[in-house]
């Protein structure tokens, strides 16, 4: 099993979960925290981002592309520029900015957004998708939205507050008609967070939102590390991948459900049924949990 150096998987610098040891203990570490005492219900005011290795970062597709940190804003630009330009045909009901750029982050466009979902075991589901990487330590993101919101400029807290919500759709943005625009609401950086609309089931599936900042070259974990209080890490072993992911399976969050239509489900086929890879010593699959005494 792989281990993750010191510069990698920083979160244990912030609330990191540890002690989990079983599937239950995975549970109440994903829905730890979510009583609501107002609502007097457990509605949990955190986004959850699974993520398959320890030592993978929350950093967008842009930053991700490589460019040089003075080209990201003009590339940003261009590449939203030309999706509006070139998608009009299949997006006629597309109207302002933040609908263009939700729809073409869920297209797989490269764009400032970073994908998290309302539902704890969708998270887990993507941190347990890929057979290949069960021998290594996966994370699940947690981020309390509530709590990051008291970060926002004025002007979209009080948005917020007008709206009593939480998060954002892309309808209460529409006063900032550009990037440059919600950029300037502040000299430092701050994360949002945006529920898309929903243009298709698997946005709805998928319990979706998304995360914003501020600023094009800020990685969202080198901003939780200096604001450690606002999120936890909850740590996937890789000795309970397995587990996880036919339990998961079981409770039907997979590739099926979570990306309606043939691809999906073809995705989840050649998963579910492909032979278990072996384990060190020849053996193959997950062991039995030891019955306890």
């Amino acid at each position: 099993m792989r281990t993750h150096n010191e510069n990698a998987g920083w979160q244990l610098a912030t609330a990191n979960v540890s002690g989990v040891h079983s599937w239950l203990d995975i549970l109440e570490a994903l829905y730890a925290g979510s009583w609501n005492s107002t609502l007097h219900r457990y509605r949990s005011a955190f986004a959850f981002r699974g993520l398959p290795s320890i030592d993978h970062r929350l950093t967008n597709a842009l930053l991700r592309l490589g460019a040089r940190a003075r080209d990201i804003p003009r590339l940003e630009l261009a590449l939203l520029r030309n999706f509006r330009k070139y998608g009009h045909a299949d997006a006629a009901r597309t109207d302002s900015f933040w609908d263009w750029l939700a729809l073409a982050q869920h297209h797989g466009l490269p764009t400032r957004l970073l994908d998290w979902t309302y539902s704890p075991l969708v998270a887990l589901h993507f941190a347990t998708e890929d057979p290949a990487t069960f021998d290594v330590d996966g994370v699940v993101w947690c981020v309390s939205f509530a709590t990051t919101n008291r970060r926002l400029p004025g002007r979209l807290r009080r948005q917020l507050q007008r709206e009593q919500s939480d998060t954002f759709t892309v309808d209460m943005l529409e006063e900032l008609p550009s990037f440059a625009a919600f950029d300037r609401l502040s000299r430092t950086p701050f994360v949002a967070f945006l529920e898309p609309p929903s243009i298709d089931t698997r946005v709805m599936h998928q319990h979706a939102l998304f995360s914003l900042m501020s600023s094009l070259t800020a990685a969202l974990d080198d901003w939780l590390r200096a604001h450690p209080q606002l999120c936890r890490c909850v740590t996937v072993p890789a000795a309970l991948k397995w587990e996880i992911r036919d339990k998961l399976d079981q409770a039907n969050i997979n590739e099926r459900i979570l990306f309606p239509g043939l691809d999906g489900l073809s995705r989840w086929l050649r998963r579910y049924y492909m032979p278990a890879l072996p384990k060190p010593g020849g053996k193959r699959g997950p062991a039995p949990p030891k019955r306890r005494r």
